[in-house]
Protein backbone atom coordinates (compact mmCIF):
# COMPACT_ATOMS: atom_id res chain seq x y z
CA UNK A 1 0.00 0.00 0.00
CA UNK A 2 1.38 3.42 -1.41
CA UNK A 3 1.24 6.57 0.78
CA UNK A 4 -1.19 8.11 -1.23
CA UNK A 5 -3.59 5.32 -1.16
CA UNK A 6 -2.93 5.19 2.76
CA UNK A 7 -6.43 6.00 4.95
CA UNK A 8 -5.77 7.00 8.38
CA UNK A 9 -7.81 4.63 10.78
CA UNK A 10 -9.32 7.15 13.30
CA UNK A 11 -9.61 11.53 14.05
CA UNK A 12 -6.59 10.69 16.28
CA UNK A 13 -4.66 9.30 13.39
CA UNK A 14 -5.77 11.84 10.83
CA UNK A 15 -4.55 14.43 13.29
CA UNK A 16 -0.85 13.67 11.97
CA UNK A 17 -1.16 11.83 9.00
CA UNK A 18 -3.04 13.94 6.19
CA UNK A 19 -0.84 17.36 6.08
CA UNK A 20 0.66 16.41 2.68
CA UNK A 21 0.10 14.77 -0.51
CA UNK A 22 3.25 12.77 -1.45
CA UNK A 23 1.83 11.93 -4.91
CA UNK A 24 2.63 15.27 -6.39
CA UNK A 25 5.73 15.52 -8.40
CA UNK A 26 7.15 13.04 -10.62
CA UNK A 27 8.49 9.35 -8.64
CA UNK A 28 11.96 9.74 -9.99
CA UNK A 29 12.57 13.17 -8.46
CA UNK A 30 10.67 11.64 -4.95
CA UNK A 31 13.35 8.98 -4.74
CA UNK A 32 16.38 11.25 -5.53
CA UNK A 33 15.50 13.56 -3.14
CA UNK A 34 14.57 10.81 -0.44
CA UNK A 35 17.50 8.05 -1.18
CA UNK A 36 18.09 6.08 1.65
CA UNK A 37 21.53 5.88 1.12
CA UNK A 38 21.75 9.30 1.10
CA UNK A 39 20.52 9.21 4.82
CA UNK A 40 22.19 6.25 6.09
CA UNK A 41 25.58 8.49 5.07
CA UNK A 42 24.77 11.55 6.71
CA UNK A 43 23.58 9.89 10.22
CA UNK A 44 27.44 7.70 10.07
CA UNK A 45 29.20 10.15 9.15
CA UNK A 46 27.49 12.73 11.53
CA UNK A 47 27.72 9.98 14.23
CA UNK A 48 31.40 8.98 14.10
CA UNK A 49 32.48 12.56 13.88
CA UNK A 50 30.39 13.72 17.09
CA UNK A 51 31.65 10.25 18.93
CA UNK A 52 35.47 11.23 18.01
CA UNK A 53 34.95 15.00 18.86
CA UNK A 54 33.54 13.47 22.74
CA UNK A 55 36.98 11.19 22.60
CA UNK A 56 38.84 14.10 21.92
CA UNK A 57 36.80 16.46 24.65
CA UNK A 58 37.02 14.03 27.20
CA UNK A 59 40.89 13.18 27.18
CA UNK A 60 41.36 17.30 27.13
CA UNK A 61 39.19 17.57 30.20
CA UNK A 62 40.89 15.64 32.11
CA UNK A 63 44.54 17.27 31.44
CA UNK A 64 42.98 20.59 32.13
CA UNK A 65 43.52 22.60 35.23
CA UNK A 66 41.95 26.12 34.21
CA UNK A 67 39.25 27.38 34.91
CA UNK A 68 37.58 29.14 32.36
CA UNK A 69 38.30 26.63 29.93
CA UNK A 70 37.33 23.58 31.91
CA UNK A 71 33.74 25.26 31.86
CA UNK A 72 33.95 25.99 28.27
CA UNK A 73 34.75 22.51 27.56
CA UNK A 74 31.77 21.08 29.32
CA UNK A 75 29.19 23.18 27.06
CA UNK A 76 30.94 21.81 23.96
CA UNK A 77 30.95 18.19 25.70
CA UNK A 78 27.03 18.85 25.95
CA UNK A 79 27.00 20.52 22.56
CA UNK A 80 28.19 17.30 21.60
CA UNK A 81 26.24 14.65 23.39
CA UNK A 82 22.99 16.71 22.16
CA UNK A 83 24.08 16.27 18.57
CA UNK A 84 25.03 12.91 18.72
CA UNK A 85 22.20 11.65 20.78
CA UNK A 86 20.20 14.14 18.07
CA UNK A 87 21.32 11.97 15.10
CA UNK A 88 20.98 8.92 16.63
CA UNK A 89 17.49 8.53 17.68
CA UNK A 90 16.16 10.45 14.51
CA UNK A 91 17.87 8.38 12.56
CA UNK A 92 16.81 5.14 14.49
CA UNK A 93 13.44 5.93 12.92
CA UNK A 94 13.95 7.72 9.55
CA UNK A 95 16.75 5.21 8.17
CA UNK A 96 14.61 2.19 8.76
CA UNK A 97 11.49 3.67 6.81
CA UNK A 98 13.42 4.45 4.09
CA UNK A 99 14.92 0.97 3.43
CA UNK A 100 11.31 -1.09 4.51
CA UNK A 101 8.19 1.45 3.50
CA UNK A 102 6.43 0.76 6.45
CA UNK A 103 2.94 2.28 6.82
CA UNK A 104 3.01 4.72 9.48
CA UNK A 105 -1.35 4.06 9.87
CA UNK A 106 -0.08 0.40 10.58
CA UNK A 107 2.48 0.76 12.69
CA UNK A 108 1.58 3.86 14.91
CA UNK A 109 -2.41 4.20 14.52
CA UNK A 110 -2.20 6.45 17.90
CA UNK A 111 0.57 8.69 16.65
CA UNK A 112 2.55 8.26 19.41
CA UNK A 113 5.97 7.25 17.18
CA UNK A 114 4.74 10.48 14.91
CA UNK A 115 4.87 12.56 18.40
CA UNK A 116 8.12 11.35 19.26
CA UNK A 117 10.18 11.85 16.31
CA UNK A 118 8.31 15.17 15.87
CA UNK A 119 9.66 15.96 19.97
CA UNK A 120 13.25 15.02 19.29
CA UNK A 121 13.31 17.00 16.03
CA UNK A 122 12.07 20.29 18.02
CA UNK A 123 14.49 19.65 21.42
CA UNK A 124 17.25 18.36 19.39
CA UNK A 125 17.02 21.21 16.71
CA UNK A 126 16.44 24.00 19.63
CA UNK A 127 19.07 22.71 22.28
CA UNK A 128 22.17 23.34 20.05
CA UNK A 129 21.20 26.85 19.22
CA UNK A 130 20.36 27.63 23.19
CA UNK A 131 23.63 26.41 24.17
CA UNK A 132 25.62 28.04 21.34
CA UNK A 133 23.54 31.74 22.82
CA UNK A 134 24.72 30.12 26.46
CA UNK A 135 28.61 29.46 25.28
CA UNK A 136 28.53 33.08 24.17
CA UNK A 137 27.21 34.73 27.18
CA UNK A 138 29.47 32.94 29.03
CA UNK A 139 32.58 33.95 27.04
CA UNK A 140 31.55 37.45 26.74
CA UNK A 141 31.26 38.20 30.51
CA UNK A 142 34.49 35.77 30.88
CA UNK A 143 36.51 38.16 28.68
CA UNK A 144 34.94 41.38 29.76
CA UNK A 145 34.82 41.10 33.44
CA UNK A 146 37.53 38.56 33.97
CA UNK A 147 38.12 39.38 37.02
CA UNK A 148 34.53 38.80 38.41
CA UNK A 149 33.92 36.10 41.06
CA UNK A 150 30.47 35.56 39.41
CA UNK A 151 32.55 34.72 35.99
CA UNK A 152 33.99 32.03 37.56
CA UNK A 153 31.96 29.34 36.69
CA UNK A 154 32.67 25.61 37.93
CA UNK A 155 32.21 22.28 35.87
CA UNK A 156 29.30 21.56 38.20
CA UNK A 157 27.83 24.85 37.62
CA UNK A 158 28.37 24.74 34.05
CA UNK A 159 26.53 20.90 34.11
CA UNK A 160 23.64 22.31 35.54
CA UNK A 161 23.50 25.58 33.15
CA UNK A 162 23.55 22.80 30.12
CA UNK A 163 20.47 20.53 32.63
CA UNK A 164 18.48 23.71 32.28
CA UNK A 165 18.51 24.66 28.47
CA UNK A 166 18.14 20.98 27.79
CA UNK A 167 15.29 20.95 30.25
CA UNK A 168 13.80 23.87 28.92
CA UNK A 169 14.01 22.71 24.94
CA UNK A 170 12.38 19.43 26.70
CA UNK A 171 9.35 21.84 27.98
CA UNK A 172 9.28 23.46 24.54
CA UNK A 173 9.12 20.28 23.00
CA UNK A 174 6.10 19.00 24.62
CA UNK A 175 3.90 21.83 24.16
CA UNK A 176 2.17 19.70 21.49
CA UNK A 177 1.37 17.12 23.72
CA UNK A 178 0.10 19.68 26.12
CA UNK A 179 -2.35 21.08 23.18
CA UNK A 180 -0.64 24.00 21.79
CA UNK A 181 0.36 22.91 18.05
CA UNK A 182 0.84 19.73 16.78
CA UNK A 183 3.35 16.91 14.95
CA UNK A 184 2.50 15.45 12.02
CA UNK A 185 4.34 13.21 9.30
CA UNK A 186 6.26 15.14 6.92
CA UNK A 187 6.86 14.71 3.33
CA UNK A 188 8.16 12.18 2.14
CA UNK A 189 6.82 10.26 4.77
CA UNK A 190 9.83 9.25 6.60
CA UNK A 191 9.73 12.14 9.49
CA UNK A 192 7.41 13.89 11.55
CA UNK A 193 7.58 17.50 12.70
CA UNK A 194 5.81 20.64 13.61
CA UNK A 195 3.09 21.61 11.51
CA UNK A 196 3.16 24.65 9.24
CA UNK A 197 -0.76 24.90 8.52
CA UNK A 198 -2.88 27.91 8.77
CA UNK A 199 -4.25 26.48 12.44
CA UNK A 200 -3.78 28.85 15.59
CA UNK A 201 -2.32 26.70 17.58
CA UNK A 202 0.39 25.52 15.02
CA UNK A 203 1.41 29.01 14.10
CA UNK A 204 1.75 29.92 17.85
CA UNK A 205 3.64 27.12 18.03
CA UNK A 206 5.61 27.29 15.07
CA UNK A 207 6.57 31.12 15.38
CA UNK A 208 7.74 30.12 19.13
CA UNK A 209 9.89 27.54 17.51
CA UNK A 210 11.41 29.71 14.63
CA UNK A 211 11.36 33.04 16.69
CA UNK A 212 13.52 31.44 19.61
CA UNK A 213 15.59 29.87 17.42
CA UNK A 214 16.33 33.28 15.60
CA UNK A 215 16.83 35.23 18.61
CA UNK A 216 19.58 32.59 20.12
CA UNK A 217 21.55 32.97 16.75
CA UNK A 218 21.02 37.04 16.78
CA UNK A 219 22.26 36.65 20.23
CA UNK A 220 25.32 34.57 20.15
CA UNK A 221 26.36 37.30 16.97
CA UNK A 222 25.98 39.69 19.65
CA UNK A 223 27.86 38.47 22.04
CA UNK A 224 30.66 36.75 19.72
CA UNK A 225 30.98 40.19 17.98
CA UNK A 226 31.69 42.35 21.30
CA UNK A 227 33.29 39.44 22.38
CA UNK A 228 36.35 39.58 19.35
CA UNK A 229 36.29 43.24 19.35
CA UNK A 230 37.45 43.12 23.41
CA UNK A 231 40.07 40.63 21.98
CA UNK A 232 41.08 42.92 18.88
CA UNK A 233 42.13 45.75 21.15
CA UNK A 234 44.09 43.64 23.36
CA UNK A 235 46.21 42.45 20.78
CA UNK A 236 46.52 46.16 19.44
CA UNK A 237 47.23 47.29 23.02
CA UNK A 238 50.32 48.66 22.64
CA UNK A 239 51.84 47.44 25.96
CA UNK A 240 50.65 44.03 25.32
CA UNK A 241 51.63 43.25 21.64
CA UNK A 242 53.09 40.44 23.05
CA UNK A 243 50.84 39.13 25.92
CA UNK A 244 48.15 37.31 24.04
CA UNK A 245 45.27 35.52 25.86
CA UNK A 246 45.67 32.31 23.76
CA UNK A 247 43.49 29.83 25.72
CA UNK A 248 40.46 33.01 25.62
CA UNK A 249 41.50 33.44 21.59
CA UNK A 250 41.43 29.72 20.88
CA UNK A 251 37.45 29.89 22.42
CA UNK A 252 36.62 32.27 20.37
CA UNK A 253 37.47 31.16 17.27
CA UNK A 254 35.38 27.89 17.77
CA UNK A 255 32.58 29.78 19.34
CA UNK A 256 32.85 31.87 16.19
CA UNK A 257 33.07 28.60 13.73
CA UNK A 258 29.75 27.06 15.62
CA UNK A 259 28.35 30.28 15.05
CA UNK A 260 28.86 30.42 11.54
CA UNK A 261 27.76 26.73 10.74
CA UNK A 262 24.53 27.46 13.05
CA UNK A 263 23.53 30.75 11.28
CA UNK A 264 24.29 29.03 7.60
CA UNK A 265 22.44 25.94 8.47
CA UNK A 266 19.41 27.34 10.53
CA UNK A 267 18.78 30.69 9.48
CA UNK A 268 17.11 29.57 6.12
CA UNK A 269 14.74 27.07 7.61
CA UNK A 270 13.72 29.46 10.93
CA UNK A 271 13.22 32.54 8.09
CA UNK A 272 11.34 29.71 5.88
CA UNK A 273 9.06 28.78 8.90
CA UNK A 274 8.00 32.60 9.74
CA UNK A 275 7.37 33.54 6.15
CA UNK A 276 5.51 30.50 5.60
CA UNK A 277 2.75 30.18 8.55
CA UNK A 278 2.41 34.15 8.15
CA UNK A 279 1.65 33.96 4.66
CA UNK A 280 -0.71 31.51 5.49
CA UNK A 281 -2.48 33.89 7.90
CA UNK A 282 -5.27 35.23 5.74
CA UNK A 283 -6.72 31.32 4.70
CA UNK A 284 -6.91 30.43 8.65
CA UNK A 285 -8.42 27.33 9.15
CA UNK A 286 -8.79 26.50 5.17
CA UNK A 287 -5.82 24.82 4.04
CA UNK A 288 -5.26 21.52 4.91
CA UNK A 289 -3.07 20.21 3.24
CA UNK A 290 0.41 21.77 2.40
CA UNK A 291 1.61 22.69 -1.42
CA UNK A 292 4.47 20.11 -3.07
CA UNK A 293 6.51 22.87 -3.30
CA UNK A 294 6.39 24.22 0.43
CA UNK A 295 6.74 20.11 1.05
CA UNK A 296 10.09 20.20 -0.26
CA UNK A 297 11.72 23.27 0.48
CA UNK A 298 10.98 22.18 3.82
CA UNK A 299 12.59 18.78 3.60
CA UNK A 300 15.76 20.56 1.97
CA UNK A 301 16.10 22.99 4.82
CA UNK A 302 16.30 20.36 7.02
CA UNK A 303 18.50 18.29 5.36
CA UNK A 304 21.04 21.79 5.60
CA UNK A 305 19.88 21.56 9.55
CA UNK A 306 21.45 18.06 9.56
CA UNK A 307 24.67 19.66 7.99
CA UNK A 308 25.25 21.59 11.60
CA UNK A 309 25.39 18.14 13.51
CA UNK A 310 27.95 17.13 11.15
CA UNK A 311 29.79 19.88 11.39
CA UNK A 312 29.65 21.46 14.60
CA UNK A 313 32.34 18.34 16.13
CA UNK A 314 34.96 19.16 13.86
CA UNK A 315 35.07 22.93 15.30
CA UNK A 316 36.34 21.61 17.70
CA UNK A 317 38.41 19.18 16.51
CA UNK A 318 40.41 21.48 14.03
CA UNK A 319 40.43 24.65 15.75
CA UNK A 320 42.50 23.71 18.87
CA UNK A 321 46.05 24.98 19.35
CA UNK A 322 47.40 21.60 19.20
CA UNK A 323 46.38 21.36 15.60
CA UNK A 324 46.56 25.08 14.95
CA UNK A 325 49.94 24.57 15.98
CA UNK A 326 51.29 21.83 13.69
CA UNK A 327 49.70 24.08 10.83
CA UNK A 328 51.38 27.41 11.71
CA UNK A 329 54.30 26.99 13.77
CA UNK A 330 54.56 30.05 14.67
CA UNK A 331 52.04 30.14 17.28
CA UNK A 332 53.40 29.58 20.25
CA UNK A 333 52.43 29.76 23.92
CA UNK A 334 52.24 33.26 25.71
CA UNK A 335 51.71 34.37 29.31
CA UNK A 336 48.93 33.76 30.85
CA UNK A 337 45.91 36.63 31.21
CA UNK A 338 47.48 37.82 34.36
CA UNK A 339 50.52 39.11 32.35
CA UNK A 340 47.93 41.26 30.59
CA UNK A 341 47.02 43.29 34.09
CA UNK A 342 50.47 43.85 35.96
CA UNK A 343 49.51 46.58 38.14
CA UNK A 344 47.32 44.02 39.84
CA UNK A 345 48.84 43.64 44.02
CA UNK A 346 50.47 40.67 44.93
CA UNK A 347 47.58 39.18 46.96
CA UNK A 348 44.95 39.55 44.14
CA UNK A 349 47.83 38.07 41.84
CA UNK A 350 48.10 35.31 44.14
CA UNK A 351 44.11 34.85 44.39
CA UNK A 352 43.47 34.61 40.76
CA UNK A 353 46.40 31.92 40.14
CA UNK A 354 44.77 29.83 42.96
CA UNK A 355 40.99 30.20 41.11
Amino acid sequence: MGWGDMEPPNGSAARCFGVFNATDGPQGVQHSITSPWFSTAFGLIGLCSNLFALCVLLSSSRQLSNRARSSFLVFLCGLVVTDFMGLLVTASVIIPYHFIKFSWAKVDPGCHLCNFLGFSMVFFGQCPLLLGATMAGERFFGINHPFSRSTSISKRRAWSIVGLVWGFSCLLGLLPVLGLGRYTLQYPGSWCFLTLLPDTGDIVFCLLFALLGIFSVLLSFIFNTVSVVTLCRVYHDRESVQRRRDSEVEMMVQLVGIMIIATICWMPLLIFMVQTVLQQLPASGQTQLLPAETQKMLLIYIRMVTWNQILDPWVYILFRRAVLQRIYPSLRPRPSILSLYPVLNPSLRRKLTAD
